[in-house]
């Protein structure tokens, strides 16, 4: 990606009269981190849009995680062709994410824009919070459009009860590469007063799409004093964004094992090489017949 730094900011805006902020608000751009998973699961370009999408809004609730090895999963299961999505973040910047079917395609809409609903269809959102507790939380809603953004605005506001304003966007190049990706979500404090909400609304209303923001040069800094104009912004954090994979040898192995002894007896026994993929990152791995005999014997 020529160098090019996918980022991401956190920032307060509006405090009140003791000081303490009205809105809190993330704003990431993601175009390298869009791309990269593009280049890896070699995505038609609707589906390069919905999982860029879906990263970015997956790695900026990642950075609303408070320990380095708590992680988010969003999870997307429609009836469209993609079948479905999966991203997972951490606290970090870093997320990786998968389509079960990455080369789905559809026409454009009728705004003659990706068709991200049309490829998502009907079906449900589930956020699940690994927290490093007995039991991860999960919550679950109804897909709103598909669209991804309204999406999570609804999971927001029904499942975590925080009012917020989400927008995601992916821009495609000609050759099919990852032109623009990006997005930001802004979420009310529960002390927050009505005139700053009803200011934030009426800025959000004429607000351009994310795509034209980016797309004409704005950063994320300058998106979210355009989208909160009229109130004090403080950007509080600002760091480095990615697709980032943590599979290695040693998991796919664990992975061999599970399948069985009787499994991998018949594996040796066929004598040809046997090749696993990471869902996430479609890295290869590779194991002759002497290599599992040997992870068999080392089980026993």
């Amino acid at each position: 990606m020529g160098g090019y730094e996918d980022y991401m900011i956190q920032a307060t805006a509006a405090p009140n009269d003791k000081g303490e902020p009205q809105v809190r608000a993330f704003a990431a751009t993601t175009r390298a981190l869009t791309e990269a998973a593009r280049e890896a699961h070699n995505t038609s370009p609707v589906v390069t849009a919905a999982l860029g999408r879906l990263m970015t809004g997956g790695v900026m609730m990642g950075s609303m995680l408070k320990n380095a090895d708590d992680l988010i999963t969003l999870q997307i299961s429609g009836d469209g062709p993609v079948g479905g999505l999966i991203v997972t973040a951490n606290n970090r910047g870093e997320v990786k994410g998968y389509a079960n079917n990455p080369m789905a395609i559809l026409p454009p809409n009728e705004k003659h824009k990706l068709d991200v609903g049309g490829i998502v269809g009907h079906g449900t959102l589930s956020v699940i919070s690994d927290l490093g507790l007995k039991d991860p939380y999960v919550g679950t809603v109804t897909l709103q459009t598909g669209e991804i953004a309204d999406d999570l605005t609804w999971y927001f506001a029904s499942s975590e009860q925080v009012p917020s304003a989400v927008s995601l966007g992916v821009l495609m190049s000609r050759d099919n590469t990852v032109r623009q990706a990006g997005g930001f979500i802004i979420q009310m404090m529960p002390f927050a007063k009505e005139e700053t909400t009803a200011k934030l609304e009426r800025n959000l209303a004429q607000l351009p799409q994310i795509t034209n923001l980016l797309e004409s040069g704005l950063t994320p800094e300058e998106i979210l004093i355009l989208a909160m104009e009229g109130m004090k912004v403080d950007v509080s954090r600002r760091k480095p964004v990615k697709f980032s994979c943590n599979c290695s040898r040693e998991r796919v192995e664990k992975v061999l094992l599970s399948m069985g002894r009787q499994e991998l007896e018949k594996m040796e026994s066929e004598g040809q090489d046997v090749e696993l993929r990471c869902h996430f990152c479609n890295q290869p791995y590779v194991f002759t017949p002497e290599q599992i005999g040997a992870l068999l014997r080392e089980a026993e």
